[in-house]
């Protein structure tokens, strides 16, 4: 039967095991010394006997790392924030950390608590995803700590950044769902505080006059980045004098809201508006009609983050990445299985 394992200690398992607490050391960190078979067991068995755990803290101190990465996000309810941190999740435990998330909930405040809770914590590095174009950046530079931007912000000395062009990607989408003919296109747009959203924006217009497609200001809608925000924008949009023929949808969220609205009133995607998105995910193949929608190469993306904060330097650096068009039939598509285009 276990001891209880309220205050065990490497000494307890060195008297049960008939040794000393060196060697229980060396077998608890395979190291740096080698220990017999027979030694090993009898070090394995006391320790299963006592319930004994290892205090992390303690090697964490003794070793310089807490094999901790944190994770700090606006909303974890956005579908590719999820996607993002699941996969962030994944290639950390895959190189020996695991992963505390900080979810922001689209408040400062929270967001700056956050940053400080996990530096007390001295993780060895940050994935970090402001609410808004201000991230305090400056406050996590001031501790030493290693950290990627997983959002685009102004280049500056000392930071590390994942960066695709959202302008261009904007555009490309757009492009294609203006291919169709549609004369006449709306967006859902996002927060105008936020960097991207103002990327997204200025996308959508350079496809629209490069297409030779007037711009319609009242049939530009603003929404947060969720379900909710593109459900009560297309409400709006309905109430309104005239629904587009076409409409740009700044995230997955917004466009999966907007699906609700239009069935609710009978709208017909891509028969009455098409609609294309942002950011999409798995999630958009199973929509109905399924989404047309850019990704990113999120598995890649997060590889290229582990790699950043464990060679990191202080020295800035910036990973881009191609988005790519996944085509789906709320475009007015034919229904395809697997249609990828990269966006150069």
């Amino acid at each position: 039967m276990k001891q209880p394992p309220g205050k065990v200690t490497r000494s307890d398992v060195a008297k049960i095991a008939g040794t000393s607490v060196a060697v229980v050391s060396y077998v608890i960190n395979n190291g740096p010394r080698p220990v017999a078979e027979s030694t090993r067991q009898r070090v394995l068995d006391a320790i299963q006997l006592t319930g004994y755990r290892p205090n992390g803290v303690a090697r964490a101190l003794a070793s310089g790392s807490t094999k901790t990465y944190g994770l700090i996000v606006p909303n974890i309810s956005n579908p590719f924030v999820a996607s993002m941190a699941h996969v962030l999740l994944q290639e950390s435990l895959d190189h020996g950390h695991v992963m505390l998330l900080g979810d922001a909930g689209d408040d400062r405040q929270r967001e700056l608590e956050l940053i400080h809770g996990l530096l007390n914590r001295q993780v060895d590095g940050l994935f970090y995803n402001s609410v808004d174009r201000h991230p305090y950046i400056d406050v996590i530079q001031a501790s030493g700590t290693p950290f990627v931007m997983l959002d685009r912000v102004e280049p500056q000395p000392g930071v590390c950044m994942l960066r695709v062009d959202e302008r261009q990607a904007a555009f490309q989408v757009t492009s294609h769902l203006l291919s169709h003919g549609y004369q006449q296109a709306g967006m859902i747009r996002g927060p105008l505080e936020m960097m991207n959203a103002q990327d997204r924006v200025q996308g959508w217009r350079d496809a629209m006059m490069a297409h030779k497609v007037p711009v319609d200001e009242s049939l530009i809608f603003a929404a947060s980045y969720t379900r909710q925000g593109g459900y009560e924008a297309a409400q709006r949009m309905l109430a309104g004098p005239g629904v587009p023929r076409a409409l740009f949808a700044s995230n997955e969220g917004q466009a999966l809201g907007c699906l609700r609205a239009f069935a609710e009133q009978g709208i017909r995607v891509p028969h009455d508006v098409a609609l294309v998105c942002f950011n999409g995910t798995e999630q958009s193949a199973f929509t109905v009609p399924t989404l047309t929608s850019v990704r990113q190469p999120l598995r890649e993306m997060a590889r290229s983050a582990i790699s950043m904060l464990q060679n990191w330097d202080g020295e800035a650096k910036i990973q881009e990445f191609p988005h790519y068009l996944e085509t789906g039939e709320s475009c007015g598509c034919l229904p395809q299985t697997g249609n990828k285009t990269i966006l150069k």
